[in-house]
């Protein structure tokens, strides 16, 4: 520490030096000798707040090296300020512990949060090394303040005098003192030891993890010789192909890329069966090929060492654990609402499997469905019983006016909202746009980052993340991060998206909106620092605005031509809202069940587990939910929700959070649906407030009520 310590004070220094001292030697110098004396000292950029609008990060002063610096300096001085408030004489109170603690760790969590967001969006090798090497020193720093005896001390006392606090205050109350407690902060000086050696390894583990998935997801890319087997894509598909392949060298050549999930986006058009089979197998055995990227290793000691610190912590599984300060507090409440789901899901996937197998034999196939014939014959299925093309609909679905006359447009009528394009804004990519978010009154509310393309630097998925944080206590502004992965248009040609990538988008910019309208003092509970089965509750409920039909209206309009969809298609695609529900259910609930069972184990349950495909299938056969021509939407080895720790044994959200949209969306509808009325009402009931209260509290002083499914089912169609 000492070293860290003197490496930040010589940095201060060489921020306020402009120039080294001159002496009377230095007229005899050299002019190259001159340039080097007269150089200034380059300061790290992350050492010190941005001076950009809302404190934007200087992307184009920040070098790689950078972050590795700018972090350790920020734990140093963040130890500093933690130290001040534990060794602190006075009694302890409210204000000079929990919002003491507030105020501490700034530039740690400036530079921490430009890292992390540019591990996962534009990733390299040096990102990589110290991402290895921060990763467990991060966690020990965490539990240098964690399971500091003194601070707990004054933390406690603060929570057993807690009646004298109200509203935002107690609430931060007894959020800390149950981080701390869920922490270690009970356990004894052995059993800390043992946590904090356990919190090192599975950060080091996870991000391995992540790393080793993002290299054997590039690796895995097909190689396609001869433009013939890419029949049925699209031009402007295989010209991103053809474009994918030169980027690596492979002239002549077409590259497949993979995305995220199971089912890649290309297996709906392709009519080569062979590279159909041949494209699902690469995504398949993603972290299963027995090369140096495998992740079973990694995957099969996460397991255990998550069970081993639930154990420590006194939980008997570490879904127990996890669920614990979730809403659905249990694992069992979980398991339930995964198997009333699983019946009737399956019932419609086996189903649909018979269409799509009467499809093939109507096609004069006489092959049996496999599980990469499902999306294009799926498709055909779609068309003969609606007329609905997915060829015909992306015409219609052109990236911005999708983003200005359907997104932008859904949260100006909802929320009162606007967005400006910058342009003075450093980026740390060019595909990159940023937005200020203006209010109805004409205020800023934030700033936005839109990095929509995919490209080999940047996981899969679709994510939400911020650069800084809303807080008055700080008084601090918003600025978030919206990332996708759509395959960019080749040669300018514009980038035309499939429905499910225009909902995606309407996804993450409801997680936007979280982040941006948050009126909350305190950094901890600030925008969505909420418990994972209500993070997504947002997300989910702005997506159903992509079909509304004044939205809809005003963006589904023809590339080329400018004319507005057809009113025959935008029939067929309502009539087709709820179609393959059965597929989308069932892949989703395996992933589900598969989170639940790698985490619902103990100790020793967890270290007999000694082959994580072998887990996989009884996992799914034990459920009942096991069925040949559907996979899990992510299989275990390339799970990326689960294994780096955000949703380890939460990937239920989606389905928890789910009833609630639907429910919150069905009562819109009654209230008037889009209007600023009803738009304002969820803003303030429950984007504006952050983690500041119960999740349920928040949902039922929107909605007088808690939720009951009949919205799911209207919106899965069985209803």
């Amino acid at each position: 520490m000492k070293k860290i310590l003197a490496l930040s004070i010589a940095l201060a220094l060489a921020a306020c030096t402009d120039e080294a001292p001159m002496t009377d030697k230095t007229e005899a110098k050299t002019p190259a000798a001159e340039t080097a004396v007269v150089a200034p000292a380059r300061s790290n950029p992350l050492l010190v707040a941005s001076t950009l609008p809302l404190m934007a990060p200087p992307f184009n002063l920040i070098q790689d090296a950078d972050y590795e610096e700018a972090i350790l300096a920020g734990m140093t001085k963040h130890k500093v300020e933690i130290s001040a408030i534990a060794d602190s004489k006075e009694p302890a109170t409210f204000e000079n512990t929990i919002v003491a603690m507030e105020r501490t760790g700034l530039d740690l969590t400036r530079a921490y949060k430009v890292f992390s967001n540019l591990t996962n969006s534009t990733s390299n090798d040096t990102l990589r090394a110290a991402d290895e090497k921060l990763s467990p020193l991060l966690a020990a720093h965490q539990d240098s303040i964690s399971l500091n005896p003194t601070l707990f001390a004054r933390v406690q006392a603060v929570y057993d005098a807690r009646d004298k606090l109200e509203g935002e205050d107690l609430r931060l109350a007894e959020v800390y003192y149950r981080q701390f407690v869920r922490a270690g902060a009970k356990l004894s000086a052995e059993d800390k030891v043992k946590l904090s050696a356990l919190n090192s390894e599975l950060s080091t583990l996870g991000t391995r993890f992540s790393q080793f998935l993002q290299k054997d997801t590039n690796d895995s890319a097909v190689v396609i010789d001869d433009v013939k087997l890419l029949d049925g894509m699209s031009e402007g598909d295989i010209a991103s192909a053809k474009a994918a392949a030169e980027e690596r060298k492979l002239t002549g050549k077409y590259l497949l890329t993979l995305s995220n999930f199971t089912l890649q986006p290309q297996l709906a058009s392709l009519k080569n069966r062979d590279t159909r089979k041949r494209l699902f197998e690469a995504s398949i055995n993603r972290g299963n090929r027995g090369n140096e990227f495998d992740t079973k290793a990694t995957i099969l000691r996460i397991a255990t060492a998550r069970a081993e610190r639930a154990a420590l912590l006194g939980f008997k599984t570490f879904a127990d654990f996890s669920l614990d300060d979730q809403m659905a507090k249990t694992p069992s409440a979980v398991n339930k609402i995964m198997m009333d789901t699983a019946k009737p899901t399956l019932a419609r996937a086996k189903a649909e499997a018979a269409d799509i197998q009467a499809a093939i034999k109507a096609d004069g196939q006489t092959f049996t469905l496999e599980p990469w014939d499902w999306a294009i014959y799926a498709e055909k299925v779609r068309s003969d019983k609606y007329g609905l093309d997915e060829a015909a609909i992306r015409p219609y679905f052109e990236l911005e006016r999708v983003l200005q006359d359907g997104l932008f447009f859904t949260m100006h009528e909802l929320y009162g909202i606007s967005m400006k394009e910058r342009k003075d804004l450093p980026l740390y990519h060019p595909d990159v746009r940023t937005f200020d978010v203006m209010d109805g009154d004409g205020s800023q509310i934030g700033v936005i980052y839109l990095d929509y393309f995919a490209r080999d630097s940047k996981r899969g998925g679709a994510w939400m993340d911020s650069f800084v944080d809303q807080s008055d206590l700080l008084g601090q502004k918003p600025m978030v991060l919206n990332c996708m992965n759509i395959k960019k248009a080749a040669n300018g040609e514009p980038t035309l998206l499939s429905y499910d990538e225009v909902s995606t988008l309407f996804h993450e910019f409801g997680h936007a909106v979280h982040g941006l309208f948050s009126k909350v003092k305190y950094p901890l509970l600030s925008g969505t620092n909420t418990p994972r089965d209500f993070v997504e509750f947002p997300s989910q409920f702005e997506e159903d605005w992509a079909l509304d039909k004044k939205v809809l209206a005003n963006y589904a309009k023809h590339y080329q031509t400018g004319e507005a969809m057809p009113q025959e298609l935008v029939d067929k695609i309502r009539k087709a809202a709820t179609f393959n529900k059965g597929f989308d259910g069932l892949e989703a609930l395996e992933a589900q069940m598969l989170d639940q069972d790698w985490h619902n184990m103990t100790v020793a349950q967890a270290q007999a587990v000694t082959d994580p495909i072998a887990f996989e299938k009884a996992s799914l056969e034990k459920r009942g939910v096991a069925f040949g021509p559907i996979l899990p939407r992510y299989r275990t080895t390339y799970f990326g929700h689960v294994w780096p720790g955000g949703y380890a044994a939460g990937y239920y959200a989606y389905l928890w959070t789910e009833v609630l949209a639907a429910d919150s969306f069905a009562y819109m509808g009654t209230q008037g649906g889009l209007t600023r009325e009803n738009g304002d009402k969820f803003r303030n009931a429950i984007l504006s407030k952050g983690g500041t209260a119960e999740p349920m509290d928040l949902y039922k002083a929107y909605r007088g009520q808690e939720p009951t499914v009949d919205g799911l089912l209207m919106r899965r169609g069985l209803k």
